[in-house]
């Protein structure tokens, strides 16, 4: 629910059959024309789908026998419902987000990751002199009115030794961006450092960013690839095909990234080269696991710390251990599973 937060924005290397650890037989191939796989994105297309419009650019799902359509929602609190409901078969979405679908009872599992660590972050501009957490004393944080990133709040505030009550919070909805430059909040959680915070850089306005794992939050995987535990059961090679294609995808982009940010582009043109590219560029690292981790690698020690975190602040109740056991599977991945 993350990329409708600022009104200022106007806003997948061909397949390797023999491939290290990839089944042979559950790379099978089908018929001509590709195996129709729908995708719903997060939201609008921006900077960290890169990888994806590379591979729809360059061809590599109609290598892996895939005819791959990208949805993009409505609205941002559509992709993991539909996802549950059966309308598409995988969807982009955020570590949180799965958590709280399956805290609902829907039985959602994230497949790869495509961002390695938090993008959401604290941003405020540069006059207002908000460099650390402890610096929130007294101000007013502007955030999305979504529960989960108020938890974030809390947490940060009462590591900094800051007491909750001296910060005011201020639902502002997807206005953050807005909010901040007509000084309606001195700060906002719920932008992203690799794009907002970038975005008011370009306009010169000199933003201060604190990033989340930095200021006592667990860390997670921002943005994450989602299907049904069904599709996986029963679309193994479906699912398989699609997720090591994506990571090619993403190499391509880490040894070509001017040039995959022009595909990007050119599927969508409302979007601002310049923005882009410098997003593009400044989250690369993160698209990609430590060494010697295949590319969509998921820490289980990372999800089940998190969605500890998430149960001790109730926002999920992880009855008979069934919302954060299982909730990410690296089975998928190249050089991964039997």
């Amino acid at each position: 629910m993350r990329r409708a937060l600022t009104t200022l924005s106007t806003m997948i290397a061909g397949l390797a059959l023999a491939a290290c650890g990839e089944k042979h037989d559950a790379l099978t191939l089908p018929a001509r024309g590709g195996q129709p796989l729908s995708l719903m994105l997060d939201y609008l297309p921006n900077a960290d789908h890169v990888g994806l419009y590379q591979g729809l650019a360059d061809g590599a799902f109609r290598r892996a026998g895939l005819n791959v359509s990208v949805r993009i929602p409505s609205d941002p609190s559509e992709p993991l419902k539909l996802l549950a409901a059966g309308k598409v078969d995988a969807a982009i979405s955020y570590e949180p987000e799965v958590l709280l679908a399956r805290n609902r009872g829907e039985p959602l599992v994230s497949v790869a990751a495509i961002v390695q660590r938090p993008l959401t972050s604290i941003i405020s501009l540069g006059r207002r002199h908000i460099t650390d957490a402890a610096q929130l004393r007294g101000k007013t944080v502007g955030t999305a009115g979504i529960p989960y990133q108020s938890a974030y709040l809390s947490t940060i505030l009462q590591r900094a030794g800051v007491p909750a009550g001296s910060v005011r919070q201020v639902n502002v909805g997807f206005n953050l961006v807005p909010a901040m430059v007509s000084g309606k909040v001195d700060a906002t959680l719920g932008g992203y450092w690799s794009y907002e915070a970038i975005q008011l850089a370009l306009a010169g306005r000199r933003p201060n960013v604190i990033h989340m794992e930095q200021a006592g939050l667990p860390t997670y995987d921002e943005l994450v690839l989602v299907v049904r535990k069904a599709t996986i059961v029963n679309h193994t090679s479906l699912v398989r095909r699609f997720v090591q294609a994506l990571g090619r995808s993403y190499e391509v982009v880490r040894s070509d990234p001017r040039a995959a940010v022009r595909a990007l582009v050119r599927a969508n043109p409302s979007l601002e080269p310049k923005l882009q590219q410098a997003s593009v560029d400044a989250v690369l690292p993160d698209f990609f696991p430590p060494a010697g981790k295949p590319w969509g690698f998921q820490n289980q020690t990372d999800w089940n710390a998190f969605g500890n975190w998430m149960l001790t602040h109730h926002l999920i109740a992880n009855r008979n251990d069934e919302v954060i056991n299982g909730a990410s599977d690296n089975e998928l991945l190249a050089g991964q599973g039997l």
